[in-house]
């Protein structure tokens, strides 16, 4: 997946904005004494969403396409215009210091990690993205990717554009585990856990087309 983060990375025009997001994908690491998650293996969250390992590219993926869609909708269907390059720059980087927030438990799970127990994702990437020396239309898309409950909202509509995004692209992965994880529980499993989305995909995609007997059948295969 880190392949087509960067195939989308490429399609920044500015070639200083797009050496920088590239440089800091494929090297977010921070001069802090902490240990950090492979970006390829880490999730986009213990729980909530995303919330196994390469969750965080696949979410990535998902609030970029879903970010570039909103820019169509703004320019060709409201006449807006939409600096796209910023738009993008944040929404490749907007989680990309979860590699530090997030740690293994060991049986497939993770937890928050001692540095993600006292300081945030958001707030270590506008850390970085200031000290790289990152447009502030680009760090205010990060600072604001939570939308009304960030530490400033989005005061930009490429800054609107990424939150809209990435709270859609979270909710349709965490109601999509927990309706997965409700049927693995009626099939008998007390603490069911999902490796990817596409398995909750399946198992939800089984109960609306044969029931609960495509449920039993996904259950028994995955035991």
């Amino acid at each position: 997946m880190m392949d087509e983060v960067e195939g989308l990375a490429a399609l920044i025009k500015d070639k200083k904005l797009r050496k920088s997001v590239i440089e800091l994908l494929r090297n977010p690491t921070l001069d802090l004494d902490y240990r950090c998650l492979p970006v390829e293996e880490c999730p986009a969250g213990a729980y909530q969403h995303h919330s196994y390992a390469g969750g965080l590219l696949q979410h990535t993926i998902g609030v970029a396409k879903l970010s570039m869609t909103l820019c169509d909708l703004v320019e060709e269907v409201y006449g807006g215009k939409v600096d796209r390059d910023t738009v993008l720059a944040g929404a490749l980087l907007h989680d990309i210091m979860k590699i530090y927030t997030y740690e293994p438990r060991g049986d497939g799970s993770y937890m928050s990690s001692p540095l993600g127990d006292r300081v945030d994702h958001l707030t270590l990437l506008v850390a970085e993205l200031m000290k790289r020396g990152f447009p502030v239309d680009v760090v205010h898309v990060a600072a604001s990717h939570h939308g009304d409950v960030s530490p400033v909202k989005p005061k930009t509509m490429e800054a609107l554009i990424v939150s809209i995004a990435d709270l859609a692209d979270s909710e349709l992965s965490r109601k999509t585990l927990r309706a997965a994880e409700y049927l693995l529980r009626q099939m008998g499993e007390s603490q069911p856990k999902l490796g990817s989305s596409r398995a909750a995909l399946d198992l939800v995609q089984a109960k609306s087309k044969e029931g609960w007997d495509g449920v039993r059948k996904l259950s028994n295969g995955k035991g």
